[in-house]
């Protein structure tokens, strides 16, 4: 048997949605707040807020806060690169990298996560695979649910702590 590799994890999920829906869900506040976060704040390297609407650039910082959590749980960022099509790569928990392309296979979309994780630490990189490869596969599992139905599985409520939808 191989040794795990706790460098990288990959996550694919099928959205019947359009390209541009599926990479607006990622690169706007209004997207990205209806399936993933409570609040974005997208900030150009001008440090001019950005509109709801307003597709990010590389670049911009992001501040992210999710339902479940006060304000004091935020994750701070940068976007790195995207395309304005099916591209888009930012900085992340722990200084991990995610990119998110958007592919077309066998005549469906395909919304594929890459998550590289950067920490040093063999504890700490296990950590990051883990736990992030649990909050994705939920979260992706809720993209695909919101552009396709439009029904949110997100726990909304703060006093229901600890549980996968949140």
């Amino acid at each position: 048997m191989q040794p795990y590799n706790w460098n990288q994890f990959v996550l694919r999920v099928p959205v019947n949605a359009n390209t541009k829906s599926i990479y607006d869900a990622w690169t706007t506040t209004e997207g990205i707040e209806s399936w993933f976060l409570r609040k974005a704040v997208y900030t150009s390297p001008a440090n001019r807020v950005r509109s709801e609407l307003e597709p990010v650039q590389p670049g911009d910082k992001y501040v992210w806060l999710w339902h479940g959590y006060d304000d004091t749980f935020a994750e701070k960022g940068k976007i790195i690169a995207c395309n304005e099509e099916d591209f888009f790569q930012f900085e992340f928990s722990g200084g991990c990298i995610v990119t998110v392309n958007v592919k077309s296979e066998q005549g469906e979309n395909i919304c594929e996560l890459v998550q590289d994780m950067t920490p040093p630490d063999e504890k700490d990189k296990q950590f990051f695979f883990i736990e992030c490869q649990k909050g994705w596969t939920f979260y992706l599992t809720n993209l695909k649910s919101v552009l396709e139905t439009g029904y949110d599985l997100r726990n909304k409520n703060v006093d229901i702590p600890k549980v996968v939808t949140a």
